[in-house]
């Protein structure tokens, strides 16, 4: 017989019950609740032991219960996708031996939301263009590969100049990265980089922010939107549960002391 567990979502503080209805990860339509010690509880719902599926729809759903219970309450600490204690005891315990720790943190991130942008050139046939003029190095290497006649040293000479451009696609992403997050600088506590995809990516990067402050942080964006039109094209996605900002491991191994 298939025993239940329960599936971990995050943590917050509150001296009553929830209640979010039959949303829970797995997609057996399972009741999301609250288990608690002392003020401190984890939003959890049941879920097999035994068979836990990683895949888009399961990630979505995890992320859905954070962002319903961001609606009623101002400070909450995710939980790592997938985290499934065996019984409620086991999460009472882990709440009373961790107690400050979670309290503490709670308040640190109070009132606090993140906030997601990417940045991706329209035209990299632009951006190459301007890779070449600005590196006197490339220019030369291109000037050499036109007077070659020997095909070795052709190729050679290419391959080097696509690593010269390769390392100076880095860099302006780096430094048109840097010109967009310098807008921000005023009106967020913290910033991180995310992995970015492709070329024409040239930033993809979680800000934290006070709640409250996002009409702000929409103002920026659609100033950086007209400024960068014939350039670069963002998407902005706000707002989301601190990811990025905090990374409660939660080993089943270590429940018991």
């Amino acid at each position: 017989m298939q025993r239940d567990g329960k599936y971990i979502y995050c943590i917050i503080a509150s001296d009553y019950d929830i209640n979010l209805g039959p949303i829970g990860v797995g997609g057996r339509g399972d009741l999301v609740s609250t288990i608690g010690f002392d003020g401190l509880c984890m939003v959890v719902s049941d879920h097999p032991l035994s068979r836990f599926v990683v895949n888009p729809a399961n990630m979505l759903a995890h992320q859905k219960v954070i962002e319903e219970v961001m609606k009623e309450f101002r400070s909450i600490l995710p939980i790592r996708f997938g985290t499934i204690a065996a019984t409620p005891d086991e999460i009472r315990n882990l709440l009373n031996r961790r107690y400050s720790e979670f309290m503490e943190l709670l308040r640190q991130f109070e009132n606090k939301v993140e906030l997601n942008v990417r940045g991706n050139w329209k035209n990299m046939g632009m951006i190459y263009k301007e890779i070449d003029k600005e590196h006197v190095e490339l220019q030369k290497i291109r000037s050499d590969i036109e007077n070659l006649q020997d095909e070795h040293e052709r190729n050679l000479k290419i391959a080097e100049a696509g690593k010269l451009v390769e390392l100076a696609l880095v860099e302006k992403k780096e430094k048109e990265a840097s010109r967009i997050i310098d807008a921000f600088r005023k009106s967020v506590f913290e910033f991180k980089h995310n992995k970015m995809t492709g070329d024409a990516m040239f930033m993809n990067t979680a800000f934290l922010v006070n709640s409250g402050r996002e009409v702000e942080f929409d103002n920026i964006m659609f100033d950086l939107g007209a400024r960068f039109d014939d350039r670069s094209d963002f998407v902005y996605t706000a707002p989301l549960p601190i990811f990025n900002f905090i990374d409660l491991k939660i080993f089943p191994e270590k429940w018991e002391l």
